[in-house]
């Protein structure tokens, strides 16, 4: 009897590709579980693939690329930096620990199956922690970089032997704040590594007062003029000033400031008093008369206004009053100015009682250049901000409109010459001019008080020259033009 229970060669290589198939299952499955101990293919981290690599691996890889360094750019300059010079520092463990829950995540037999059929993973990326110093880095821009590649700009300079400046130059400076944003983000990238530095122009400072001082006084000395000059600028922006008597060469003491006669100058402080007593809208007869005074130069409207606004017998005396509030302690009005005016009272004063220096000034009126100049820093005060010296003494009594109407009156003066002479045509100047004379016609004093104002910022400007035989009218004017002129040009500097 035959058997039914062959087994055909058919069934054989069945069972044999069956025996096969599972070893090589079993073998992918060996050779999964070994890759599986490896971050899965796909994997970042900061961006930088470590499919495939272990925790020893990957952490080489990152050090490798986050340590290298960076290239800087200063202009046309090129250094590296190295992240460790600012504390740079990977927190590995915390990534890779990251990285391996990324890994766990997926199941084994789903990542199993994709790994069969070749699937996949999708990409996973860790982002990077890290850290540095930013103390350090801000040290190393200041230091090393700043110090060595900044180029300061070159203050404008007087140009020898004249009242003029040559152009400074600009200047390079590193923006600080924003490289320190670029150099961050470059130490934290895995761009191309480079950093162009923000840069800044910086414009040419002025030059110091001390320098201008020394134009104004090589200026004097230029000149020829051998007589003693008082000079009193204030910048009415910063407050800072410039205050000196100046005689053949030589400074001499301001503590206390020199007297000089006011003689039309004198007629600024009579507005103030004035102005204290009218209001703000004075009658008409008034108005006319202080624009006399002023613009015109009148003495017998000085007279009229102070016997009929501020008192008929002591005028002159409640002018210097008021100064005396003011703190001006060298200023005063001591008759009235019609020829024959009794001399109402003896002022000393720090200015006229000094012992190494006289301009044998007026016993009726007297200045300093401080003094003046002051009186008119407290009349820009009270136009441009309502304040200062003149509405604190006197509340309520000068108002800042009424500091307006002064300064336009001022600005009215149709003399061209002396301080105006040394702007150019248009600039606003508000001031009073003076000088006085002998009966021979010997003029001993010329003066001007101004306040300027000009683009490059605004200051009090006194000039008063006195000379004991005579003072020659060109070459004077032509000094006071000049020395006005080369503060002008120091406000005013040429653009580089």
């Amino acid at each position: 009897m035959r058997s039914t229970r062959s087994f055909s060669p058919l069934r054989w290589i069945s069972v044999l590709v069956i025996l096969v198939a599972l070893a090589l299952i079993v073998l992918q499955l060996i050779a999964y579980s070994r890759v599986r101990t490896n971050f899965p293919p796909g994997m970042k981290i900061a961006s930088i693939p470590v499919g495939g690599l272990d925790r020893q691996e990957t952490a080489q890889r990152l050090l490798e690329f986050f340590t290298l360094p960076l290239e800087i750019h200063y202009g046309d300059a090129t250094f590296q930096l190295a992240p460790s010079t600012v504390g740079f520092e990977l927190d590995l463990e915390s990534m890779l620990a990251a990285a391996d829950l990324e890994r766990t995540q997926q199941s084994f037999w789903i990542g199993y199956w994709n790994y069969l059929w070749g699937l996949s993973a999708s990409q996973r990326n860790v982002p990077l922690r890290a850290k540095y110093s930013d103390q350090r880095l801000r040290s190393f821009l200041e230091s090393e970089v700043a110090t060595r590649y900044d180029k300061p700009p070159v203050p404008a300079k007087p140009a020898v032997g004249t009242v003029n400046f040559q152009a400074g130059s600009q200047g390079t400076v590193m923006d600080t704040n924003q490289a320190v944003i670029l150099i961050e983000q470059a130490l934290n990238s895995t761009s191309p590594r480079k950093v162009t530095l923000p840069l800044k122009q910086t414009s040419p400072p002025r030059p110091s007062l001390q320098n201008l001082q020394v134009l104004l006084q090589q200026t004097i000395d230029l000149s020829g003029y051998d007589g003693i000059t008082g000079l009193y600028m204030l910048d009415l922006q910063t407050l800072q000033e410039i205050h000196f008597i100046y005689n053949q060469g030589k400074n001499l003491p301001t503590n206390p400031d020199l007297s000089f006669t006011a003689a039309s100058i004198i007629k600024i402080p009579i507005m103030s008093s004035i102005y204290r007593r009218t209001g703000d809208n004075p009658n008409p007869e008034t108005i006319k008369l202080i624009q006399e005074m002023i613009i015109e130069s009148g003495n017998a409207p000085a007279d009229w206004l102070m016997q009929q606004v501020i008192s008929e017998e002591r005028g002159p005396i409640e002018v210097t009053a008021d100064m005396q509030t003011l703190g001006l302690q060298d200023t005063f009005l001591a008759g009235y100015f019609y020829p024959g005016a009794p001399l109402l009272v003896k002022y000393k004063t720090p200015g006229n009682t000094r012992t190494d220096i006289t301009t044998d000034p007026d016993p009726y009126n007297q200045t300093s250049p401080s003094d003046i100049g002051s009186l008119l820093a407290d009349i820009y005060e009270c136009a441009e901000n309502g304040g200062g010296s003149l509405i604190a003494a006197f509340p309520n009594e000068i108002t800042q409109t009424e500091c307006h109407t002064m300064i336009s009156y001022l600005s009215m003066n149709p003399v061209a010459f002396l301080i105006k002479a040394g702007t150019p045509d248009g600039t606003q100047i508000a001031h009073k001019h003076g000088w006085v004379s002998d009966v021979f016609g010997v003029i001993n004093v010329i003066q001007d008080a101004a306040i300027v104002f000009t683009p490059g910022g605004d200051y009090v400007l006194v000039i008063l020259l006195h000379h004991p035989q005579q003072l020659i009218w060109e070459p004077s004017a032509k000094l006071v033009a000049d020395l006005s002129r080369a503060i002008y040009n120091y406000y005013n500097l040429p653009q580089p």
